[in-house]
């Protein structure tokens, strides 16, 4: 059993210890239950303290039992916490660290409660798509008060324990330890407090009878509705938050137990509650390497050189300093060289002004970054990362060049976002050394890291890097080495049924407000002019090489031919006003795409946002079968992991190839099979990929 039962004198202690939050698994539950039975069995045990081991108390449900039978089994949460009401001694929760979710259900479900100072205490379902589904929305306002508890349960965020122990008139901890150290003791002493009070058969005291009031009754929760309706589009959970403390506040307390758990079952089975469940674990999952053990031994990263000083080298160089690592930024002239120091300034005195970040912290970031004009400089760095023009021969030049001038062990990373990292890694002597890095525009926003792993990459490189990865804030997922890696091969296929879409009938207006009302943050041709239209163009042309009857829209390079590669130029699909970014639909581009379906003969046809959504969505996924038949991503949670961080595909739907399984892997198919019948689009990319094929047929899903 993953917890420990000792007594300590006329106290039993029962720590729960199941690394690393002490998850409320059904063997962390079975020994709470066990242990206080024993402890009320045994007449020389007067009070019982509940604790957890290491660097939590609890941290609510192990999430390794998620989906499966065990997490319900009894004893199940509520069970465990009418043990601990019923229990004929007194209990006592001792917190510390972390109590979130169902440890702090737990906690309320004690007589009393003793807190360490610094524990981070929250109810975080919501931001699984669910509510507290043991108790949470009944008994918190019953300790802490009806807004504060909202509060708490609306945004899922932690709160410490010294915080809440301010509210006036809070009954959550009957006392604060002195520091955690002391929390032991002192919750021992509680504990034989409580037992002498009790002695007499004194009624212990129960959360769930206390009285639960809000003064301006259904006024105040409608106002409370209308604020989160307005903060939480697309997501249920937020608005039931609301609807469950209601019934705290005019519902006996059994009654409003059922009506949490009635909201809290009904959410279990939207479509956004296992969006956000199935993020939660591939998040947790992409760090996981199927033949790289957690174990592996790790390079020690303690400073980074970064080539190009322009927008991507800038980004990048951020996000090391902001971890407190220095950076050396290398450029082959003064000029570009003060730019990039002169935009990272820049970037950091705008989040000085608006109080994201402190004085001191820009001047210590500052501090961090070295300029230099010579390679000579950057020899001694432990990782150092191209980020120059996306084009073979200028990769070539600067690898051979690391490879003369770099520290044996550096690892060698390219920035590069669809060039081959096996042919850059030849460039060298060490290709074990050389990986890809593919930071994302804006990189020292943008979240993902697409790490990149050729075919000679060391093992112990590839762990570092993600670790790394997440030391700088990053969702690492690991790709194999194809053309665009894991989410620019997908974008590529999006894009070109983005443009068939227009060839066809649609105005690059109508397909961007499709996409951007089935949730995505930006449409394709917005993107397009955001990123820059000519490095599509370049890529195209290069492909266009190496795939001649690879079959595209002609109205994107007839666009760049015109000049207008985005809102850097003013004009790109759409028009931009100066010092603007709203997208004002061209009279020159509606003609131009007249133009072009008049010469290829094409009658246009009123399309529905149904068929745009279909076909640029299921494009992307039916590329996402094909990349993982491939072997180039690891699992389909990962596809999901990058669209959702880099890519913009709204989360409340999971990513992609959740979004097929959830719209159902045969419904896809026969969708495909219709778009296969369209003259103007790519018959043969619409055959569904071998491994989509096979799970419809046997009606299996990605995930």
């Amino acid at each position: 059993m993953t917890a420990e039962y000792k007594v300590h004198g006329d106290v039993a202690v029962i720590t729960m210890a199941n690394p690393p939050v002490n998850g409320l698994g059904l063997s962390t539950r079975l020994g709470l239950t066990d242990g206080i039975a024993k402890a009320n069995a045994d007449s020389s045990v007067k009070a019982i303290v509940i604790t957890g081991a290491g660097k939590a108390f609890s941290g609510g449900a192990d999430i390794r039992e998620f989906g499966s039978a065990k997490a319900t089994q009894e004893p199940n949460l509520l069970s465990v916490i009418r043990v601990c009401e019923n229990s004929d001694k007194p209990v006592v929760a001792a917190i510390h660290s972390v109590a979130m979710g169902g440890g702090l259900e737990l906690a309320l479900g004690c007589h009393y409660r003793i807190a360490a100072p610094g524990a981070s205490i929250a109810l975080p379902e919501v931001k699984l798509g669910l509510i507290p589904g043991a108790g949470g929305t009944q008994r918190l306002p019953r300790v802490i008060g009806v807004e504060p508890a909202l509060n708490m349960i609306v945004s899922g965020e932690p709160i410490k324990s010294e915080m809440l122990a301010m509210l006036p008139g809070q009954k959550l901890f009957d006392q604060m330890a002195a520091s955690a150290e002391s929390l032991a003791e002192e919750a021992l002493a509680l504990a034989r407090q409580m037992a002498a009070k009790h002695a007499d058969g004194t009624p212990k005291p129960l959360v769930k009878n206390l009285p639960c009031k809000h003064p301006q009754g259904d006024a105040y929760f409608q106002f409370a509705r209308n604020m989160v309706k307005g903060m939480s589009k697309n997501f249920p959970a937020p608005g039931k938050c609301v609807d469950a403390v209601q019934a705290a506040t005019k519902q006996k307390f059994d009654d409003g137990m059922l009506t949490e758990r009635e909201i809290f079952t009904n959410l279990m089975l939207t479509p956004e509650s296992r969006a956000l469940r199935h993020i939660f674990m591939a998040d947790r999952a992409a760090s996981k390497i199927a033949d790289v053990p957690e174990d592996t031994p790790k390079r020690t990263i303690e400073s980074v050189a970064v080539i190009g000083a322009g927008t991507m080298g800038g980004g990048i160089s951020m996000n090391f300093l902001n971890a407190g690592i220095p950076v050396k930024m290398l450029e082959m002239k003064q000029d570009a060289l003060d730019r990039g120091v002169a935009t990272i300034r820049k970037n950091y005195e705008s989040q000085v002004k608006k109080g994201k970040l402190k004085q001191d912290k820009y001047e210590q970031r500052m501090a961090l970054l070295t300029p230099t004009l010579s390679y000579d400089d950057i020899g001694q760095a432990d990782l150092v990362i191209e980020a120059v023009f996306e084009e073979m021969g200028v990769k070539e030049t600067v690898f051979k060049k690391l490879d003369q001038v770099m520290k044996p062990g550096a690892i060698l990373a390219s920035n590069t976002s669809t060039l081959d990292v096996n042919q850059i890694a030849a460039f060298t002597q060490r290709p074990q050394d050389v990986v890809g890095m593919h930071f994302f525009s804006p990189a020292n926003v943008m979240k993902l890291l697409e790490v990149v792993r050729g075919a000679k990459t060391g093992k112990d490189v590839l762990a570092t890097v993600m670790a790394l990865g997440k030391k700088i804030k990053k969702t690492s997922v690991v790709s194999g080495v194809c053309d665009g890696f894991i989410g620019n091969r997908m974008i590529e296929q999006y894009s070109r049924q983005a443009g068939f879409l227009v060839d066809e009938g649609c105005t690059p207006a109508q397909v961007d407000k499709a996409v951007e009302k089935f949730g995505f943050a930006m449409g394709p041709f917005r993107m397009g002019d955001l990123a820059g239209n000519d490095i599509g163009w370049a890529i195209r042309k290069r492909r266009a090489v190496e795939r001649p009857n690879m079959l595209y829209s002609q109205t994107a390079d007839l666009l760049c031919e015109m000049g207008r590669f985005g809102q850097k130029t003013g004009a790109g699909w759409y028009d931009y006003q100066a010092g603007k970014r709203d997208a004002i639909p061209s009279a020159a581009v509606v003609e131009m795409i007249e133009k072009y379906r008049a010469s290829k003969g094409i009658t246009p046809r009123k399309i529905s946002d149904e068929e745009i959504v279909q076909r640029l969505v299921f494009a992307l996924v039916n590329e996402g079968a094909h990349i993982l038949e491939d072997g180039i991503a690891g699992k389909a949670s990962d596809i999901d992991m990058v669209y959702l961080t880099g890519y913009g595909f709204p989360i409340f739907r999971g990513g992609p190839m959740l979004y097929a399984d959830q719209v159902g892997l045969f419904n896809v198919v026969q969708a495909m099979h219709h778009f296969a019948q369209n003259p103007h689009d790519d018959a043969s990319f619409w055959q569904p990929a071998p491994l989509l094929a096979r799970l419809a047929a046997e009606g299996k899903s990605f995930n």
